[in-house]
């Protein structure tokens, strides 16, 4: 996969987008009690659900919101809330539809940014997570609206040993995208934790930028975490 250095306008598409997963695509998959989004070509979205005996998936494709009906594909360029909402209908929105007609100001470069990084990390996670032995017992990958990452977890919780593996498109501490390790308990030390924010590791988007292989650098990253992890003895950390 290939990244390219951020546009200036890159924090601001992140943050309009953070406000599209969390009120407008999660809130589709509400009636069935859900809102774990997913990796999706060029962004995230739903999984195919199933809602009055259609079947739907809603997903943000760069700066465009997808509505896929029975196979019939709708989309339009991220405007406004209230707007993308009235797209998506308003059977999707139990709680009531956004009415917001501010406009996001999303850049369509940026978003494909996002794309690009998530497309990355959905790849690099799944590799790393089908190298992982059967005791490190990973969760299934998701795509959290709230926090906007895409993680799953794995290793000995009674070791102590179990921990979070995902990436962020960036945050309050972070104005660009990153890998992160988060372990659940106790404290870790060392050159290899090195996280800003929380106690873990991360890698950030510059270094994947920068290097000749951004894939084989993030898994490195992620292997050297999990070996640090599990061979620290049977003391919890």
């Amino acid at each position: 996969m290939f990244l390219r250095p951020l546009p200036l306008s890159y924090p601001q598409t992140r943050d309009a987008l953070h406000r599209v997963a969390e009120e407008i695509v999660a809130p589709a998959r509400k009636p069935h009690h859900e809102i774990a989004l997913t990796q999706t070509p060029g962004g995230f979205g739903t999984p195919e659900f199933e809602h009055d005996g259609r079947r739907l998936q809603v997903r943000v494709e760069g700066g465009e919101i997808v509505v896929e009906t029975d196979g019939t594909v709708t989309s339009a360029r991220i405007t406004n809330l209230a707007e993308v909402a009235r797209l998506v209908g308003e059977e999707l929105f139990p709680d009531g539809m956004p009415n917001d007609e501010s406009d996001l100001g999303i850049d369509p470069e940026a978003a494909k940014a996002l794309g690009a990084f998530y497309e990355l990390a959905a790849g690099v996670l799944e590799k790393f997570k089908s190298e992982l032995p059967c005791d490190a017992d990973p969760s299934g990958t998701n795509l959290w609206p709230e926090h906007f990452d895409i993680a799953f977890e794995a290793g000995s919780e009674q070791a102590g040993r179990r921990a979070n593996y995902g990436a962020s498109p960036g945050d309050a501490n972070h104005p660009e995208p990153y890998l992160y390790v988060g372990p659940w308990s106790g404290e870790v030390e060392g050159e290899l934790w090195n996280a800003k924010g929380f106690t873990g590791a991360e890698l950030d988007y510059a270094e994947l930028v920068a290097g000749a292989d951004p894939h084989a650098a993030a898994l490195a990253f992620l292997r050297k975490r999990f070996e640090a992890l599990t061979t620290r003895g049977s003391d919890p950390l």
